[in-house]
């Protein structure tokens, strides 16, 4: 069990990532994004195990079905982490791995397959998942001469009906 807490710690601190340990063998690790600000995944070094656990988005609005069908295709996909949801119905990715396989390039692989689908899927289940209010969003920022900046990567959802940029 030391021997996994010291190769996270010397892992996160080569990679030069902001982190804090609040309990003894708990970890908690910002990793910074491009779609999402950024990614907080929680490390549990266990008996046996490393558990891993990262938020990815809060329960979608509407669309529930669509959604988690794109999440449990994508599950297929994955190293190490699979999209769970909880009680509330929000989305995380989530993981397991023995003691025996905590080494930094393993810490290291797991932390970017986190990064890539947290960070990665965010705008997709964003549109998917939370589109009208995008779009209420959009419409209200209009309307006061607001910015409308953070919401460009949803142009999709945004333009008027018909538009196609021609």
């Amino acid at each position: 069990m030391s021997d996994a807490k010291s190769v996270i710690e010397q892992t996160f601190h080569e990679a030069g990532l902001e982190w804090e340990s609040p309990a003894d063998g708990t970890y908690v690790v910002k990793l910074p994004g491009t779609r999402k600000l950024s990614t907080t995944v929680s490390l549990i070094v266990g008996k046996h195990s490393l558990s891993v656990n990262a938020f990815v988005v809060r329960c979608p609005d509407e669309n529930h079905a669509a959604v988690h069908r794109w999440l449990l295709e994508r599950n297929t996909r994955l190293y190490g982490v699979a999209y769970a949801t909880d009680r509330l119905g929000d989305i995380y990715l989530v993981g397991r791995l023995p003691l025996a396989a905590v080494t930094p390039d393993e810490i290291d692989r797991i932390l970017g397959t986190v990064l890539e689908h947290a960070d990665g899927s965010f705008n997709t289940l964003l549109e998917m998942g939370f589109a009208t209010a995008i779009r209420k969003e959009y419409a209200w920022r209009t309307e006061r001469g607001e910015s409308t900046r953070n919401l460009d990567a949803f142009t999709r959802l945004t333009k008027p009906s018909g538009s196609d940029g021609a």
